[in-house]
């Protein structure tokens, strides 16, 4: 069976821009988007977002493996559906388009009582698009995410800051880690697909490499 060539969007924590890149991603890439947990918000999903912000220049959107009532961790959400999530329930998505994944919050988010999202994204077998914002302790948190994957040996595929420029914080990552950041995009006046198009044509070039 054909291996699926894509990525997995992935942040340092929570709300940090992981939906807002994988957007910028799947339109630049004409790509495939896939979100294979949702947890809380059914009625707004980052699969819903993603596709009004990609808008006509996004590939096939597929559905999630399991849509959570609760907007909590997964392995609770779960619990509370009466689910119990399991990795052996995910398969990559079949297509010959590239694929972004987008995983919930950040890499110990667990799943279940053993598993957690950096263990779904080494059994996917993708490499790791690492969504890093800037707050008071997102250095750490940073840093932690880039050993975890090492450990682990799960390629980073690109690094990316989301907001406003901070080039002490950029530097002292850039220097520990030494990886050099894919892009970094800032922060946009609203989230429209006309505000999309412009990221696109200022980092586009950044997110085809990811294409090899």
């Amino acid at each position: 069976m054909k291996q699926t060539k894509g990525v997995f969007v992935t942040g340092i924590g929570t709300e940090v821009g992981k939906t807002v890149v994988s957007a910028l991603l799947v339109r630049a890439l004409k790509a495939d988007y896939w979100k294979p947990v949702q947890s809380g918000d059914l009625h707004n999903t980052d699969t819903m977002k993603v596709t009004a912000w990609a808008g006509a220049a996004a590939g096939q959107i597929h559905p999630e493996r399991y849509r959570l009532n609760l907007p909590m961790s997964p392995h609770a959400s779960a619990a509370d559906d009466g689910v119990q999530i399991r990795l052996e329930h995910f398969e990559l998505p079949q297509t010959d388009n590239f694929l972004v994944a987008e995983g919930a919050g950040g890499l110990h988010v667990p799943l279940n009582d053993h598993d957690c999202i950096i263990d779904l994204i080494q059994q996917l077998g993708l490499p790791v698009v690492l969504v890093s914002r800037h707050y008071l302790g997102s250095i750490n948190h940073t840093l932690l995410s880039v050993e975890a994957l090492r450990h682990r040996n799960i390629p980073i595929a690109g690094l990316v800051f989301n907001g406003d420029p901070h080039p002490s914080t950029e530097s002292i990552i850039e220097k520990m880690t030494g990886i050099q950041p894919l892009f970094r995009m800032g922060e946009m006046e609203a989230l429209t697909e006309t505000c999309f198009e412009r990221q696109v044509q200022r980092v586009g070039a950044a997110c085809k490499s990811l294409l090899g």
